[in-house]
């Protein structure tokens, strides 16, 4: 067809010009691939992480209650397609060797190795009821290996009760000791169990056996001994998830639900988030919606300066009898084909940088599961590749449809340099006005949704708000961002000519002008969004980890005196005390209050303000705490009836007290009050808790081994709970996404010098004639390279600014959008990255000037006046 033949010779005689359009376009689409991937496996990251626990089951059989029994279980394994389930139950022991004493979790072997997250480090699994596996750090810390026996002390229930004066019966009980042998060391490569001190193994009949032993008859017969809350199942096909599914639901109709492990993992993120999916919100839907609009406009302004540079080869096609028909289909299946060939490179492309860095991650010792290889899904590839082809072909419309209506007379005329009319000029002004404004106010109506608690829509409104107003800005720059350069280029023009030359540039071309900036402004405002977004959720994130995890080691006692716990001895509070890398500890009492009339049970914590505020996370929750005060979080107020009272009167042995209700906007299980105060009620009770904080720069998993060490050489019976371990492997989780992010950073800032490259190295062989006759009236090689070297970083500079500010208004805006369900979200401007994008930018406008001033200056001026 002639308009095949047409086009296949027109991009034969520009592959250079095309070269350049086509790397602006592979750069785009690897980014869109690249953050799709990513976002992938951010999602997978983050829930093998939060379900650690679940290992690599199939589905998960869970109860809210805690309410299944064995015989679940044992309904769940004879299931049609059931390879293995097991219940998730641990129960405490003290472990005793060698003088020395830990209260430790230990969990049944699994029946199925997917159904576990530990891992044999050396020797084997516990198969007989006196063995036992041991975390490697436990044995190490009890100083036992590979054959020795550690003693195991947990409380029974008598089977027959105890009959009391008054002719009641109860069911007390007595400490039994068993011998266990060490078969096996066990590490948990992913910390599953890290807050509990890790977790010791024993036989699943043996684990059986202990808890049954611990509940006695009387919680047996009631129904009360079940605690059993989570079935993990494994498949013989992983591919009957769903016929199996319904099956277990038939067959465990007590259950809640039954999901697969990434649908239970989903819901613990959403149940931390405020009941958002906030990895796939933010990290799937919001960057990769971003990073199409980003690559859309990047290669749209790259393609349409190259085509508009073409119109007068256009126009002369038209003088040797080209039809417009032919015009129009020839330059819309140019972009095609240039759309569609640089597309699949830029998914190539992005697929290998992602697989690069998992090939890389392993060697910085993440510890966050990671995939081997990318799953390049049926979206990964098509979202990238029609972007690339939709977008060419979009960019191509407007240029084509005006070469195509140019009089064939027009190409003997010489070039001016492109105006905007009248009612053209204006009708740009009102599409960018309205565009821009519409655009910010939708911005700002996502936020408000996100404040509202309404994330999913807030975020499509503030993405497409956002996206509107940039484009908005883009095409209102024409206008606007020329004189800005120049007026900034009038500054600088006492430097010489060169200088003055370079600044009046900036206005002779406005289109150009705008092109050139806004390549770079593109990339700048992702740059400056994410980092702002980045440091403004990395804030939110830390501040929600420390409500979540308030207190980084919590010493407890396990024995009960009565309804209270018992004191913890003054030797345990000395050796935690004594622990270097703690910054602070502090003596707290748990405690069962009762309210005076309404005869209502309340948990409360007591201990000295500043002791508290010295040794939590959140310290800011303790301020109002105060004799004569009782501080109730908002979770309390809800669960035990105290919303909307302004006073409680609390009584005991000791007598009564009437204290104030002070509430909290804060994440405890705990009412709090002075130690005083819970004296006057019950006078009798010690400290049975120790609260600590590791120090700024402390290993956290060390620090709470180094405690657990200190603890065992006191012979008290304690739980240590290092929820700091617990909170650094989430850390990790967001230490990972924010990588990921900087790496999509490196690409956001290779596109911005792409684009300013393309679009002045365009600028500059469009303006061949012009610098010819420049050389021609005496301007200098070395005055050429200056005058482009100006006018490159002029226009660069202003972009960059812009992008600048636009950019940390995006990212706040975002960032409060998506994280407003976890509390105030504050603007955190990265000034450092600031400054260093700003100094990118300047030397992008220079790097960008140097590949065609070289060929400007290499040309003759006699021949670059010959010139097309």
């Amino acid at each position: 067809m002639p308009a095949t033949r047409l086009t296949l010779g027109q991009m034969r005689r520009s592959a250079g010009r095309l070269a350049s359009a086509g790397v602006a376009i592979a750069i785009g689409t690897a980014f869109v691939a690249a953050t799709l991937l990513a976002g992938n496996i951010i999602t997978s990251a983050t829930y093998a992480q939060v379900s650690a626990t679940l290992a690599d089951s199939d589905l998960v059989v869970f109860d809210d209650a805690r309410s299944l029994t064995e015989a679940d279980v044992e309904a769940v394994r004879g299931v049609e397609g059931v390879a293995a389930a097991d219940a998730q139950e641990t129960f405490y022991t003290e472990l005793n060797h060698g003088g020395k004493s830990i209260f430790q979790n230990v969990v049944g072997g699994a029946s199925d190795p997917r159904l576990t997250p530990l891992e044999v480090s050396e020797g084997e699994w516990p198969t007989a009821g006196d063995e036992i596996a041991l975390p490697e750090d436990v044995a190490e810390r009890l100083g036992v290996g590979l054959g020795d026996a550690v003693s195991s002390s947990r409380w029974v229930a008598d089977t027959e009760p105890t009959k009391l004066e008054d002719g009641s019966e109860t069911y007390e009980g007595h400490e039994l000791v068993d011998k266990l042998t060490v078969v096996g060391l066990v590490e948990d490569p992913y910390d599953a169990y890290s807050a509990m001190g890790g977790a010791a193994v024993v036989s699943a009949p043996t684990l059986t056996q202990w808890l049954d032993d611990e509940s006695g008859p009387a919680m047996q017969s009631t129904g009360m001994a079940s605690a059993i809350g989570t079935i993990v199942v494994a498949l013989d096909d992983p591919a009957a998830v769903e016929s199996v599914r319904a099956a277990l639901a038939a067959a465990v109709p007590t259950a809640t639900d039954v999901t697969t492990t990434d649908e239970h993992a989903e819901q613990l993120v959403a149940g931390m988030s405020g009941g958002q999916d906030l990895v796939f919100l933010v990290f799937v839907l919001t960057f990769a919606a971003v990073a199409l609009v980003v690559a859309g406009l990047v290669i749209a302004n790259t393609f349409q300066v190259l085509v508009a540079q073409r119109s007068r080869t256009l126009a002369l096609l038209r003088c040797v009898g080209a039809g417009t028909g032919q015009l129009y289909r020839s330059v819309l299946l140019e972009a095609a084909i240039l759309g569609t060939l640089a597309s699949l490179v830029g998914i190539v492309v992005g697929t290998a940088l992602v697989q690069a860095g998992l090939m890389v991650a392993p060697a910085f010792d993440l510890g966050v599961p990671l995939p081997e290889t990318v799953d390049l899904s049926a979206p990964v590839f098509i979202a990238p590749l029609a972007v690339g082809i939709l977008v060419t072909l979009a960019a191509a419309l407007a240029p084509a449809r005006a070469a195509s209506r140019v009089a064939p007379l027009a190409a003997l005329r010489p070039t001016d340099a492109p105006s905007l009319g009248k009612g053209t000029g204006r009708a740009r002004a009102v599409l960018a006005t309205i565009m821009t404004v519409g655009g910010f106010a939708s911005l700002a109506l996502g936020v408000v949704l996100g404040l509202q608690g309404r994330i999913d829509v807030g975020l499509l409104a503030a993405v497409g708000g956002g996206s509107v107003s940039l484009i908005g800005v883009i095409v209102g720059a024409v206008f606007w961002l020329p004189k800005v350069a120049a007026g900034i280029g009038r500054l600088v023009g006492a430097a010489g000519p060169s200088a003055r030359l370079a600044a009046a540039n900036t206005l002779r071309n406005p289109r150009r002008t705008a092109a050139t900036a806004t390549a770079l402004l593109i990339g700048v405002t992702l740059v400056g969004m994410m980092t702002t977004g980045a440091a403004s959720a990395r804030t939110t994130l830390d501040n929600e980890l420390d409500a979540q995890f308030p207190v980084d080691v919590d010493v407890a006692s396990t024995i009960y005196d009565g309804d209270q716990m018992a004191a913890v001895s003054g030797a345990v509070v000395d050796v935690v005390d004594g622990v270097d890398g703690l910054r602070s500890t502090a003596a707290v009492t748990e405690a069962s209050v009762s309210t005076a009339g309404e005869e209502q049970w309340i948990p409360a914590l007591a201990a000295a303000p500043d002791e508290l505020r010295d040794v939590v996370n959140t310290p800011e929750d303790f301020d109002a705490l105060q004799p004569g005060t009782l501080l109730v979080p908002d979770g309390v107020a809800k669960n035990y009836g105290l919303e909307g009272k302004d006073e409680i009167e609390l009584t005991g042995p000791g007598g009564t007290t009437t204290l104030d209700i002070v509430s909290v906007d804060a994440q405890y299980t705990y009412a709090f009050l002075v130690p005083q105060d819970l004296a006057a009620v019950l006078p009798d009770l010690e400290p049975n808790r120790v609260w600590a904080g590791i120090a700024e720069g402390e290993d956290p998993a060390a620090t709470v081994a180094a405690v657990q060490d200190a603890v065992a050489t006191t012979d008290e019976v304690v739980e240590v709970t290092g929820a700091v371990v617990q909170r650094q492997s989430y850390q990790q989780v967001i230490d990972v996404i924010l990588g990921i992010v900087v790496g999509l950073l490196a690409v956001a800032v290779v596109i911005a010098l792409i684009g300013v490259a393309n679009t002045l190295s365009l600028s500059v062989i469009e303006r061949t004639r012009e610098n010819a006759m420049l050389r021609a009236i005496g301007l200098s090689k070395a005055q050429l390279r200056t005058m482009l070297a100006i006018e490159g970083m002029l226009i660069a500079g202003v972009g960059a600014v812009l992008g600048v500010v636009l950019g940390v208004l995006y990212g706040w805006a975002g960032a409060t959008t998506a994280l407003s369900s976890m509390g105030d979200v504050p603007l955190v401007i990265p000034w450092a990255d600031v400054a260093m994008v700003l100094g990118v930018a300047l030397v992008a406008g220079l790097l960008a000037s140097v590949v065609p001033a070289r060929a400007a200056v290499r040309t003759h001026p006699v021949a670059a006046l010959a010139a097309e």
